[in-house]
């Protein structure tokens, strides 16, 4: 698999930390393979800046020092270092647990007293014996332990809970389908084994995701949920140190039945428009979703699936108004489409399925003005191509086949829609509004 999935990613934030190592990498990636090679310190974390390509591997991670908001930089934790629980017999547990469950303090795996250890991080520097934390480097059945700070008692167990299978009563394995918005399943832990706050309490972390205002959320007892469009669900903790974090709920191997097409107009807020309209409503074309220019955002087709984020198609993936897309245009962000509404657009459709299509053949030349040119010509005498008549972008423009019905503006074909001299059309080069298109006036004396 790919190597940042060993690891938990939060953006927007950065970690004091003592122990650090500076690199300049290309990407997330290869800061991810410094941190696996490095050999200064035990590499917890590392921090990624986009826009510097700065990569600072970490020895600590947010649940040993603190955090602050920031906007250019990406943390990564390792997993491994977040889970509090332990599953099985705990050997790869990771966890800050440092007492015993009898509530002794654990002697530090580095010192010699009060107990002369057998396991050192020198013997087992695979083993994570770091500070006086509890493990088990020796595959003990009992799980992990830790020598004590009791010179009576030279070791003992530490209590670490199990980590919550992901099981159902029935015995079945949960899974989501998509990003888990319709995930009504039973697990109550965070991917680092923490529990979580019930959704109809406050405490220790006040929310507006109750069940009152989420009816229809399913927000039950303190189970995961998706009630927001995450990339996945989530809870608040009981940790007052970490407000929510993600659950780790397998995403089901078959995907879901696509109902039909999707919808090709506007009903509701658009959710399920699957139609072609790539520009926005004043006029400016969208960004394609897969790409980060102008324009960087998350909204990554990769990561939502069922999201229908398709070229630069207009698509609403988080619940907006209506259908919106980023834009090429560097200094507008975002914004709404125009799309035409099911309640007219498509009963006018399916009222003509049964009325027969005349289709113009094509012509060479115009007559008179070339007000009835219903060829296919789409290049200006210059040699420009020709802009949509139903798109607004490089040219805004009045000349919309809703507002001149009887001129056949159809796709880029030159036309004369308001009796100029002869057929003309809007050009795609931004410099150049209109031009005339090269069409031949046809010989007056040609046999009709």
């Amino acid at each position: 698999g790919d190597i940042l999935d060993d690891y938990l990613r939060t953006d927007g934030i950065w970690i004091l930390t003592r122990n650090k190592q500076f690199y300049k990498t290309n990407n997330e990636k290869e800061c991810a393979e410094k941190c696996e090679a490095e050999r200064n310190f035990n590499c917890r974390a590392f921090l990624f800046t986009r826009k510097k390509l700065q990569c600072l591997t970490l020895a600590e991670n947010t649940k040993m020092t603190v955090t602050f908001n920031t906007t250019d930089a990406v943390l990564y934790e390792k997993k491994i270092y977040l889970v509090q629980c332990k599953r099985g017999i705990g050997k790869d547990y990771r966890g800050m647990e440092a007492k015993t469950r009898r509530g002794i303090p654990c002697q530090k795996w580095a010192e010699k007293t009060p107990h002369n250890p057998n396991y050192t991080p020198e013997k087992h520097p695979s083993a994570g014996l770091d500070e006086n934390y509890c493990r088990n480097p020796d595959n003990d059945p009992k799980g992990p332990w830790c020598y004590t700070t009791d010179p009576a008692t030279r070791f003992d167990y530490c209590n670490i809970p199990e980590c919550e299978d992901q099981v159902t009563h029935t015995g079945e394995v949960e899974c989501m389908q998509c990003n888990g918005e319709g995930y009504h399943g039973e697990v109550s832990r965070t991917e680092s084994g923490l529990e979580c706050q019930r959704w109809d309490a406050q405490e220790p972390h006040m929310h507006g995701f109750t069940p009152k205002h989420f009816p229809e959320k399913d927000l039950k007892m303190n189970y995961c949920r998706n009630p927001d469009g995450e990339l996945r669900p989530w809870c608040f903790t009981t940790s007052r140190t970490k407000r929510w974090e993600y659950c780790n709920i397998p995403s089901c191997t078959a995907h879901p039945q696509v109902s039909g097409l999707g919808s090709q107009c506007l009903s509701g807020k658009g959710e399920d428009y699957r139609g072609r309209i790539a520009i926005t409503e004043s006029g400016n074309a969208c960004q394609h979703w897969n790409t980060q220019f102008p324009h960087k955002h998350g909204w990554i087709p990769d990561r939502y699936p069922c999201k229908g984020l398709e070229e630069n198609y207009c698509r609403n993936p988080d619940g907006e108004k209506r259908p919106w897309c980023y834009t090429i245009n560097s200094k507008v962000r975002w914004e709404y489409c125009a799309i035409p509404h099911c309640d007219g657009t498509e009963q006018g459709i399916a009222g003509m399925s049964n009325v027969p299509v005349r289709v113009p053949l094509s012509e060479e030349c115009y007559r008179g003005k070339g007000q009835s040119y219903r060829g296919t010509t789409s290049v200006t005498a210059s040699g420009k191509k020709c802009q949509a008549w139903n798109s607004m972008f490089p040219h805004r423009h009045e000349k919309t086949p809703d507002r001149f019905p009887n001129a056949d503006l159809r796709d880029n074909y030159c036309r004369n829609p308001d009796g100029d001299n002869s057929p003309w059309c809007f050009t795609t080069d931004p410099s150049r509004t209109w031009e005339y298109c090269n069409i031949k006036r046809c010989d007056d004396h040609t046999q009709e």
